[in-house]
């Protein structure tokens, strides 16, 4: 999730925990450690495709953070031995460990068991959802207001909790509606992404992989009866198998698990993570190999820059969210003529 929501979390956890005796510092030692495990992104790992795909990495382990909740803890209750060490272990335990969780509920990818395992992606609310973050914001400021304010910071968690919950429900309705639109375009079986769109979970998409195609699908909970809207983009397999054998593609591959798109620009290669972002606005694509004679070599990785933002983006989402706007173009974040299609 963003800073702001990890700052968030952590901070009325910590309050929620040791409030009543810490006071206001509370709140503020646990917002430094819920931004602790964001600070990964100091660190260079010498190229593009290491730098996306090491973040969240070691710093976001549950076998890492546990261990050193426990030491952080120790620390800080020698520096101040009131509440005590098992309340101090609380703190840092819960703060520490609900950043990598929840991360994981995210599109991008979360080691929570580095260096075992692929990472965790369940892809059911976007990075930055307000509906989320402001119960938790809330709470904290009735606790700056008036200390401890308990019942506040408890409310805000129980509500972010449960819309979390709500979130995982709205994602299990959208696959049961978009599977069978996926079965009679003859994807039977497909290896397919639903995550919410921007900021919000009432509209949705999904990406569905195919040998030569990804099939994008925009719906929502205001859509009614309104056929499901298909959208086909290029894969180009042929540049998938020409760098196959290249280390930073196949770290690619692992991270995304597959939802990746190749192109050629000029005598390059270029990838594409197609989870993040939408056509023709995805924020991570990477270099990665060069045509040297009659065949390709890898390159320390590149990330090209992020596509401009579409200034009325936020108003056509808005349309298409309420259901005003029956089908919306990935393509170009545009919305088709009456009767036509993308």
């Amino acid at each position: 999730m963003d800073s702001i929501t990890q700052i968030a979390l952590g901070a009325t956890l910590a309050g929620a925990v040791a409030g009543k005796t810490l006071g206001r510092s509370a709140l503020a030692t646990g917002a430094v450690l819920g931004t602790l495990p964001d600070l990964d992104v100091m660190i260079d790992y010498g190229s593009a495709v290491a730098n996306f795909t090491q973040h969240r990495g070691f710093s976001h382990s549950l076998l890492i953070l546990a261990p050193l909740a426990a030491l952080l803890a120790w620390a800080l209750w020698r520096w101040k031995p009131q509440p005590g060490y098992a309340r101090w272990l609380a703190l840092t335990g819960l703060v520490l460990l609900t950043h990598p969780i929840l991360d994981s509920f995210t599109t991008y990818g979360t080691q929570l068991f580095w260096p075992f395992g692929p990472p965790v992606a369940i892809s059911n609310i976007f990075i930055i959802d307000p509906l989320y973050t402001l119960p938790l914001l809330a709470g904290c400021i009735a606790f700056l207001i008036r200390p401890p304010a308990t019942t506040a910071l408890s409310a805000g968690l129980l509500v972010s909790s449960l819309y979390l919950v709500w979130t995982l429900f709205a994602q299990q309705v959208m696959t049961d509606r978009i599977r069978p639109a996926l079965a009679n375009a003859g994807l039977e079986n497909p290896k397919i992404l639903i995550q919410p769109m921007p900021f919000n979970t009432i509209l949705w998409r999904a990406t569905a992989l195919t040998d030569n195609h990804h099939v994008e699908i925009v719906t929502g909970f205001f859509d009614g009866d309104i056929p499901l809207n298909l959208e086909y983009f290029p894969r180009r397999p042929e540049l998938a198998d020409a760098v196959s054998s290249f280390p930073e593609a196949q770290r690619l591959e692992w991270f995304t698990r597959g939802f990746l798109s190749y192109d050629r620009s000029g005598d390059q290669i270029t990838a594409t993570d197609i989870r993040l972002g939408i056509p023709g606005a995805h924020p991570f694509t990477f270099v990665i190999a060069a045509e040297n004679g009659d065949r390709f070599q890898p390159l320390v990785s590149v990330r090209e820059a992020r596509p401009p933002i579409n200034p009325e983006a936020l108003t056509r989402l808005w349309t298409r969210l309420t259901g005003e706007t029956p089908v919306l173009c990935l393509a170009g974040l545009t919305i088709p003529a009456p009767g036509q299609r993308c």
